[in-house]
């Protein structure tokens, strides 16, 4: 067995210890929120605001590897990286996986349509992880997409045709943009180890290499907002390089008002997602893996992957079309968009179940996405299993979420959000009205037995609720 194949073998079968200690190891959502000032990006984050859902996608090496992405790169004692190999065999396995990487069925407008299909409104794609592989053909360094196996292809500047393809489809683009680069030698100096995920040399004694890398994302950055068409967010990770962050004798941080500024100039209005950093530069905030136990009046985005991972693992667990369709309603209700996870194959398709995924959740939100798309809070937004939204112009929305393992309920009920004495109540899903009355001060609702007759199970049940004749 050779060395390679022995250490996919190892990823796959710990790849479930992994995720759950990744989960352990969750960007954390910031309690506060400043409001943009710039009206362009008030617009923006208005216009944001109405999309509700979108793909986030990681696709990269990591793909190829069948694993987590990055993190196996460092030595966090988080990390479970077996001991079939030394950490620097490790490293340079990985890297020279930059030279296996040959994803010939890429074809982005297949994601873009099955993002559609999924009634999704926006994506983020992902333009460099941590582990430094860019795939983007940036001139800043040759460890990326376009300097392999891949470059004679006609689309290998991956993130180009991403774009394209989403764009094409009406959605707003989003690039995600990792602030640590591991493989970049002003990040991690080969001179030292590289013990965890923060710069591995001493910041005051080689302030001319931090300068370097400064210049580095700068540069970056400014590539991607000015070479890669209209651009709405740039989505910041690696929260951890930040202003104020003290590490290895300096502070960590690369200057993000001088970059956003600059960006700002090739994208006015364009909204930066500095992840979990408070300030002028978290246009809107984003809980990972979770959804918050409360509503939340500012803008924010729960990034859930649909799998356990974030990037393709074989064998990966996926869930139900339901499970989304239910957070879904819950993060809307709550005041926020989902950011769904995708992971596409390291040949550049898509899973069949991943595919299979969106069409339910999209056939769901073809019937019943009036209550979700372009709502807003209202401050009754809670009642059990039931969850309410209010339209733009003043229309009221009540969601009920129907548990996985029960079928379509006779009657609905819910306490709250009462409809004005003389309302209609009509159920999204086929446009009819319902029957309804307050009982002991509850509405009740009597689902017609047709509709449950047709639907023997059906994740949410979404209701308006009409004044006058």
């Amino acid at each position: 067995m050779s060395k390679n194949i022995a250490v996919m073998l190892l990823l796959i079968l710990t790849a479930p210890l992994f995720v759950r200690a990744q989960e352990n190891n969750l960007h954390g959502m910031s309690t506060e929120y400043d409001w943009p000032k710039d009206p362009k990006v008030l617009a923006k984050l208005e216009k944001w605001q109405d999309q509700k859902f979108g793909m986030i996608i990681h696709w990269g090496l990591y793909a190829q590897a069948g694993m987590v992405e990055s993190w196996e790169l460092t030595s966090e004692d988080w990390i479970n990286r077996k001991d079939s190999m030394t950490y620097c065999e490790f490293k340079e396995w990985y890297w020279g996986l930059s030279n296996e990487f040959n994803p010939v069925n890429f074809a982005p407008e297949k994601w873009a349509e099955t993002a559609k299909a999924a009634g999704m409104k926006y994506v983020v794609f992902t333009t460099k992880h941590h582990d430094g592989f860019n795939m983007f053909d940036t001139q800043q360094t040759d460890f990326k997409i376009t300097n392999g196996p891949f470059a004679n292809h006609p689309k290998a500047n991956v993130a180009k045709y991403v774009f394209e393809a989403f764009r094409n489809e009406g959605m707003m683009i989003g690039a995600y943009y990792s602030k640590p680069d591991w493989h970049s030698q002003y990040f991690w100096w080969d001179k030292y180890g590289s013990w965890d995920r923060n710069v591995n040399y001493n910041l005051a004694a080689h302030p001319e290499r931090w300068n370097k890398f400064k210049q580095f994302a700068y540069n970056q950055v400014e590539e991607l907002t000015s070479d890669y068409g209209s651009i709405d967010i740039l989505w910041l990770d690696g929260g951890w390089v930040r202003p104020g962050r003290m590490v290895r004798n300096g502070e960590q941080s690369i200057d993000l008002p001088k970059i956003a500024a600059m960006a700002r100039e090739h994208q006015p209005g364009l909204l930066v997602v500095d992840r979990t950093v408070h300030g002028p530069y978290e246009n809107y905030q984003t809980p990972e893996r979770s959804i918050p136990d409360h509503q939340i009046s500012n803008p924010w985005e729960s990034c859930i992957p649909l799998a356990n991972n974030w990037g393709y693992v074989p064998n990966d667990e996926l869930k139900s079309s339901t499970k989304i369709i239910h957070s879904l309603v819950e993060i809307v209700a709550k005041g926020g968009s989902l950011l769904l996870g995708i992971g596409p194959k390291p040949d550049g398709t898509l899973r069949e179940e991943d595919v299979t995924r969106m069409k339910q959740i999209g056939a769901w939100l073809d019937q019943n996405g009036k209550a979700i798309y372009n709502t807003r809070i209202t401050p009754e937004y809670n009642y059990e299993n039931v969850f309410f939204t209010e339209g733009k112009e003043g229309e009221k929305y009540a969601i009920v979420n129907i548990p996985e393992s029960e079928k379509v309920p006779s009657t609905v009920i819910w306490k709250g959000n009462t409809p004005k004495k003389g309302s209609k109540i009509k159920m999204l899903s086929n446009g009819k009205k319902v029957n309804w009355k307050l009982n002991k001060g509850k509405v009740e609702i009597s689902i017609p037995e047709k509709f449950i007759s047709n639907n023997d199970t059906y994740p949410a049940l979404a209701f308006e609720f009409i004044t006058g004749n």
